[in-house]
């Protein structure tokens, strides 16, 4: 008997239902109050819009400095596999993106050439939490390093 209860207990727990990937889909805004903000410089966006299927992710980044406004479009798979984006001025961004071991949570690091002749790093995970999504995210270059959590309200 309880070698059925166990076998029971292995099949409910391995179901989909208890390994199923988080949706990040929609349309975000900041929640400056709730996020952890650089004082000089953020890279936080204003606003994301999140496509999932179901081995990719699109995400478009709206954001503003000094007056202009940006959108930013980023295509990634879910596999594990480099992906390619436009990076900053002409460049190629090269990025893998993988999901957490829970699945509850997605990995996504990148690499940006910079014009010395350097590399601009950028890992960024995503989770949802509670009514949220969070995105803690971390840069590194010659410059220096930075991190900043962005909180984000659905719309």
């Amino acid at each position: 008997m309880k070698k059925i209860i166990y076998l029971i207990a292995i099949v409910l727990i391995s179901s989909p239902a208890f390994s199923q990937k988080v949706d990040f889909s929609g349309d975000w805004k900041i929640n400056k109050e709730k996020s952890e903000l650089g004082y000089e410089f953020s890279m936080a966006p204003n606003q994301i819009i999140l496509k999932q299927a179901k081995n990719s992710l699109d995400i478009e980044r709206h954001s503003s400095y000094e007056g202009q406004d940006f959108t930013f479009n980023d295509h990634f798979t879910l596999d594990g596999e480099e992906c390619e984006n436009p990076g900053w001025m002409d460049s190629i961004k090269k990025s893998t993106a993988s999901w957490t071991e829970d699945k509850k949570g997605l990995k996504i690091t990148s690499t940006v050439p910079m014009q010395d002749g350097g590399e601009f790093t950028i890992t960024e995970e995503l989770v949802m939490n509670e009514d949220n999504l969070v995105i803690s995210t971390s840069a590194s270059s010659s410059y220096g390093d930075m991190s900043e959590k962005f909180v984000f309200d659905k719309q």
